[in-house]
């Protein structure tokens, strides 16, 4: 189901799992809503039907000279507002999760202790479903991820995380396609992690998580809801999770020196240009308050740096992925 892909020549049916859209919009695919158009998408809309996938891209970026880029739920990108040389792949559907009982040669797999389960979530799954599927199951371990909107591939992706926990914390393993090797299934003690940050070692430009594997632990579901409620609570109290935004813009310089509290000293928590501000709630959320525009986010990005680069010496990096 996973094989080498077929490259013969692609053609649209009216049935076929690969739909293609032209011109699609990035500001409405991010949850910043801002961004320009790009060449077309490319929608795989159910994650075993690959077989056709490796054809699309070929076809695609050949005919328009494109880049292929993949993108989740666009939680974590700032665009340009201008016609981009993009080809985007995206996910949908793929199922829900389930508990593993068995591995796939059949065999139990092995706990350290009776509480341990194993998990398999689609990449195209949102997050906030998946914590919503472990609250019903009693599954807990995943409680500080509540209030993140992306889905479980940009999660491994970009190694997402959230008052402490990461991916690579609970990820055992993850399956990879690229349109050169096929689906792949790969252990997490294979893989490398930074913060915000992944690495499969494969090399491919193009990589879609189709699925990972995570551990969790049974718990009551009423502890589980509880405790997601609390997170949640924490979150929506020093987050501005229900404005527009792309979650934090910078990565924090060092444990001891986040980005929010350093934007905060240099007189940018609230700072607006046009309709584009640095959130009062949180320093390090830029915000899109209705009518912003790309141009205004990219100079108060370029403000912030030039700012905390003059009082403190340090160079803020983008945690957004950013699309000029």
């Amino acid at each position: 189901m996973y094989g080498k892909p077929d490259k013969r020549s692609w053609r649209p049916r009216e049935d076929d799992p690969v739909k293609v859209v032209r011109g699609p919009l990035l500001a409405d695919r991010t949850t910043l809503k801002l961004g320009g158009k790009a060449i077309a998408e490319i929608v795989v809309r159910e994650t075993p039907d690959l077989d056709d996938l490796a054809g699309v891209l070929v076809e695609q970026t050949a005919k328009h000279g494109g880049r292929p880029l993949v993108l989740g739920e666009g939680s974590n990108i700032l665009a340009a507002e201008r016609d981009m040389d993009l080809v985007l792949v995206r996910l949908e559907g793929g199922g829900d999760p389930e508990i593993m009982e068995r591995g796939d040669d059949g065999n139990r797999i092995s706990r350290t202790d009776r509480e341990a389960v194993r998990i398999r979530v689609p990449g195209a799954l949102r997050l906030p479903k998946l914590l919503g599927w472990c609250t019903a199951r009693g599954l807990s371990g995943l409680e500080p991820w509540a209030g993140i909107p992306g889905s479980v591939g940009g999660a491994v992706a970009m190694n997402a995380g959230s008052y402490g926990l990461e991916v690579a914390q609970v990820l055992e393993r993850v399956l990879i396609w690229t349109p050169d090797r096929g689906g792949r299934w790969l252990d997490a003690a294979a893989l490398q992690f930074g913060y915000r940050r992944f690495d499969s070692g494969l090399g491919d430009v193009v990589q879609l998580v189709l699925a990972a594997e995570l551990r969790v632990e049974r718990c009551e579901p009423d502890e589980v809801r509880s405790r997601m409620r609390d997170w949640y609570g924490r979150k929506k109290q020093s987050q501005p999770i229900s404005m527009a935004s792309a979650g934090c813009v910078f990565k924090n310089p060092a444990p001891e020196n986040p980005a929010g509290r350093l934007l905060e000293q240099v007189g940018l928590r609230g700072f607006r240009r046009g309709d584009m501000g640095f959130s009062e709630r949180h320093a390090n959320f830029l915000i899109n308050f209705g009518g912003g525009s790309a141009d205004d986010a990219f100079a108060l990005l370029d403000l912030a740096r030039e700012r905390v680069a003059f009082r403190f010496g340090l160079e803020l990096e983008t945690e957004v992925k950013v699309l000029e």
